[in-house]
């Protein structure tokens, strides 16, 4: 972490300078980004924009204050590896339980109506991120996430008890969208609020009334399929209760256990059966204490004893999803620019199954925060707001049809060797699908299509290890000035700027030879691209790897650009610069081409845009050039 970089300053350095004037405790009559909802995506998206200070945000919700006890729990590795570039990971990985393995239970050979262990894998493959799987309530990921708006320059909080009666886009001036919501508080209740708005984006919900005012449906069918879930305090003989654990019963349905943080809290998902329209408002008013009955008779021989219920609730399996993210096609079906987005649950929802909700929700308010940032700021034209649904609806079908076969999967009961005409899931079959599945469970399975904001795999052989599309794979390097080892890809922070990652060649001249392009030539895109009053890495923060130990490296070798003079003072940032871990050498394991080195271009939501060669001036700046605007002010759009 670095600081103090425009004076020195006490006290916690990680929350901002305040910006000029705190925040408005009324909703001021126009804003840059109205948000709609303080859920996940909605609150990734704020703490993304609140690190922006000349961009107005605000975010408007329904309920009187924080959510306390969140529904969703699971914390995929992506989604760790994003709160990281919030400076969250630390915090979240001390709290959480860790997800290491996950067991198997199906009936017992000689005793079909007992259950026993039949598998036990790895949950997440190794290698797969330097992160783990891991488990926290929702109510402690979304608290993270508004310490971090807290403590930023805006000192950003959420207006409560606000609730959206309309939102209407007139295209008049700055500001064409007209937002009129209703307070929902005792002392002012149903007083109306009207606020314009540059952009606004609705993160309220499977029920969104931005959704609705956009002309979007959630489009789906049920699984017809309910569950009972329980967080739960109880004492049991099961051997496998601090364990995920899959299980199947011959007679009396399945059943998930996620042990939860803090070492005694556990979650029970648990298997109610198919739903009918006969049968639907019997399930949907089942009691806690048939949950806890269901949940003992799969179990047998083992005996559980529920002490306390922190929370339960039912619900039918279902996958639903929008065929847009945008206001961009308007009722007549012209195109028009984009200024209305839905995130989260408003455009896409999911089982708890799979673990995707919450996650792929924060992934939608991340892709969406660093573009918006962009555009506000100046450095971007409006067109680049089109990309957000062109790259996230693709990505929630994906792993909706994802969702469908592992949730039919888990639902189904187990076959009976004595049986096999009844049909079923074999458990065997059932864990190896769980493996095969282990990228979709770790959030990292994502894949952006080329277009805008990815290029052609032309030069991916120079980095076979950064897959063009994919999220930006972290790996040990040592930092050169310091010699403290360090994850490369965790220099990258939520600051919606753009990486360069350049992999030095054998020899070292390409990449001097790169610097030199970057830092003099009237070709090179960070030149044309930098306010002329901004710091040299404002948009593109350069990072070279070198392949030599770090003792073998002289500092003062460095090209200048790799110790850019920054700030009032014209501090030199010493952070530029790497080299291969002894251990763990990131050239071989990341696949890059030791002789002629590799440039990775690397979004602000930390997916790998581009692999190209040291010396590609020319295909940098015609890959970049069209996402910019040319040394512009920071002018809003």
């Amino acid at each position: 972490m670095q600081f103090h970089l425009n004076g020195f300053r006490v006290g916690d350095p990680t929350i901002e300078p305040g910006a000029d004037g705190a925040p408005s405790v009324e909703m001021p009559d126009a804003v840059d980004v109205l948000i709609v909802g303080s859920g996940p995506a909605g609150l990734v998206l704020a703490a993304q924009l609140s690190q922006f200070p000349s961009i107005r945000t605000r975010i408007v919700e329904r309920r009187s204050g924080p959510l306390l006890m969140g529904q969703a729990d699971g914390v995929a590795c992506r989604t760790v590896e994003m709160f990281n570039a919030f400076g969250l990971s630390d915090r979240l990985l001390r709290e959480a339980y860790w997800v290491n393995e996950t067991v198997f239970w199906r009936p017992d050979a000689d005793d079909r109506g007992a259950i026993k262990r039949t598998g036990r894998v790895q949950d997440t493959e190794s290698g797969m991120s330097e992160f783990p799987h891991v488990i926290v309530n929702q109510a402690r990921v979304q608290e993270y996430l508004l310490d971090v708006m807290r403590r930023s320059a805006q000192r950003l909080e959420p207006d409560y008890d606000l609730e959206v009666e309309d939102v209407r886009r007139d295209n008049a001036g700055e500001y064409p969208v007209r937002v009129t919501l209703r307070r929902t508080d005792a002392s002012r209740l149903n007083e109306t609020v009207t606020v314009r708005a540059r952009y606004v984006v609705g993160s309220d919900g499977a029920r969104s009334r931005v959704r609705a005012a956009i002309g979007q449906t959630l489009q789906g069918d049920a699984a017809n399929h309910a569950w009972g879930v329980m967080d739960a305090l109880a004492v049991t003989d099961f051997p496998d209760i601090r364990l995920k654990a899959a299980i199947q019963s011959a007679n009396n349905g399945n059943l998930l256990i996620i042990p939860r943080e803090g070492g005694y809290l556990v979650r029970f998902y648990v298997d109610l059966g198919e739903v009918t329209p006969e049968n639907r408002d019997t399930i949907k008013q089942t009691t806690v204490d048939r949950i806890i009955q269901t949940a003992q008779r799969i179990l047998h021989p083992y005996s559980l004893d529920v002490k306390e219920v922190a929370w339960f609730s039912v619900y039918e399996v279902g996958q639903r999803l929008t065929d847009r993210f945008d206001d961009a096609i308007a009722a007549d079906g012209t195109s028009r620019e984009p200024r209305v987005f839905i995130a989260g649950d408003a455009c896409h929802t999911h089982s708890a199954k799979a673990g995707q909700g919450m996650n792929v929700s924060m992934q939608d308010g991340f892709n969406l925060g660093w573009k918006l940032g962009a555009v506000l700021q100046g450095l971007s034209d409006i067109d680049l707001l089109r990309t957000y649904s062109d790259e996230r609806q693709p990505v929630a079908q994906e792993l909706i049809d994802f969702d469908k076969e592992w949730s039919a999967m888990m639902a189904a009961p187990p076959k009976d060797p004595n049986r096999p005409e009844a049909g079923g899931v074999d458990p065997t079959e059932l864990q190896d699908y769980f493996v095969r599945a282990g990228r979709y469970t770790a959030g990292v399975a994502t894949r952006y299509r080329p277009g805008a904001l990815t290029g052609e795999s032309t030069y991916q052989s120079l980095a076979s290890g950064f897959t063009i599309g994919t999220r930006f794979h972290s790996s040990p390097v040592v930092r050169l000035a310091d010699a403290k080892p360090v994850q490369l890809g965790h220099a990258a922070r939520a600051d919606g700027r753009w990486r360069l990652y350049a992999f030095s060649d054998a020899s070292g001249g390409a990449l001097n030879a790169l610097c030199e392009h970057l830092a003099r030539s009237p070709d090179s895109i960070l030149r044309l691209v930098t306010p002329e009053d901004a710091d040299a890495d404002s948009v593109f923060d350069l990072r070279a790897v070198l392949q030599q130990p770090h003792r073998e490296v002289r500092l003062e070798d460095l090209h200048a650009l790799l110790l850019p003079r920054k700030g009032r003072y014209g501090l030199i940032d010493y952070e530029k610069a790497f080299t291969s871990d002894a251990a763990t050498d990131i050239f071989d394991e990341r696949g890059i081409d030791r002789e002629r080195g590799a440039l990775v271009v690397v979004r602000p939501d930390q997916y790998v845009a581009h692999v190209l060669p040291l010396d590609a001036y020319a295909e940098l700046k015609a890959f970049l050039r069209p996402i910019f605007r040319t040394n512009t002010s920071s002018l809003h759009a």
